[in-house]
């Protein structure tokens, strides 16, 4: 055998065999990050770090180099009435587009949202609204937010970074945000699913709306109850993969099920979508929710005011 042959044989067997292609994360893992993932890359050029809660909150103690997250600001409030009167909704694609620049976001951004304490619908808020700026690739979840951070001996501070507008391109608007006719025509065909992410004591109509609300009580025909509080556990961790099947399968989900997801003003159902997008579940959302329902008039339908069946004698 020549010193040639010998020579490639050697570098065949000396080299290491090709490792398998690396598996593509899950939904849970695309979405949700540990506070060990984040401290090794808090200090990444790309990384833009959101907090959000109460600025007096964030102003005591943050975690190092998050901006502020003004929550008000990103989303378009017309309660007085001059517009649609909604409390809560997207703002046009090019608004938009301006208001996340101004938190920093840039084309090249990985973007980072935490709660501080108990702030967790906001939080998933704005990671829908990333979504549906189209920048839901790029964007994860602190799994239990501040809390967790500080659980696990994490530093804060009260230093505030300097305040860089990013540089956004035009947003690629995904269509995940739907109307009252949208959900009258899909609240009960096939293939879609409406949750009511409020407390399940608004959907049984014990508890009825304020006035945005039209105080009305009860839900929208063909709803059930996936209350926005039961996707995380007492310290605001996201519950495992496996609870989260279990919370939506009682709900009647199931595997290929699109999910509309509703609430008061479409704040906490967020939270109800985000879990279900660590699923790998297609989700919209009802941005008017119950008070665009309620104020247009549509029907309702309240449990609690249901007349008991009289009782039949048993002789």
């Amino acid at each position: 055998m020549s010193l040639a042959v010998l020579s490639a044989l050697f570098l065949t067997l000396a080299s290491p065999a090709p490792s398998a292609a690396a598996a593509p994360p899950s939904p849970r893992e695309a979405l949700v990050v540990s506070t060990a993932w984040l401290a090794q890359h808090l200090k990444d050029p790309d990384l833009v770090l959101l907090h959000v809660g109460e600025k007096a909150e964030y102003d005591e103690a943050h975690i190092p180099g998050a901006r502020f997250a003004d929550f008000r600001a990103l989303f378009v409030s017309d309660p007085g009435g001059a517009g649609n009167g909604l409390t809560l909704e997207m703002p046009s694609a090019e608004s938009l587009r301006e208001r996340l620049a101004a938190h920093g976001i840039s084309d090249r951004s990985r973007i980072v949202v935490y709660f501080g304490k108990d702030w967790v619908s906001p939080a998933t808020r704005i990671m829908f609204a990333l979504d549906y700026a189209g920048l839901g690739d790029r964007a994860s979840l602190l799994d239990g937010g501040q809390g967790a951070w500080v659980r696990d001996g994490q530093a804060t501070t009260a230093v505030v970074p300097e305040a860089k507008p990013g540089s956004l391109s035009p947003l690629k608007i995904r269509p995940i945000v739907v109307t009252a006719d949208y959900v009258r025509e899909h609240a009960s065909s096939s293939g879609s699913v409406l949750i009511d992410g409020r407390d399940a004591s608004f959907y049984d109509g014990v508890q009825a709306g304020g006035p945005r609300d039209a105080r009305k009580a009860g839900h929208i025909p063909g709803a059930v109850s996936v209350p926005f509080t039961a996707t995380t556990d007492d310290k605001l961790l996201l519950h495992s993969t496996e609870e989260l099947r279990s919370l939506f399968a009682k709900a009647g989900v199931k595997a290929g099920d699109t999910i509309i997801g509703y609430c008061h003003i479409g704040q906490q159902a967020t939270a109800s979508l985000f879990a279900a997008r660590t699923l790998g579940y297609k989700v919209l959302l009802y941005d008017g929710s119950f008070e665009d329902w309620a104020r247009r008039g549509y029907p309702v339908e309240n449990p609690a005011a249901r007349t008991p069946e009289p009782v039949k004698d048993q002789q």
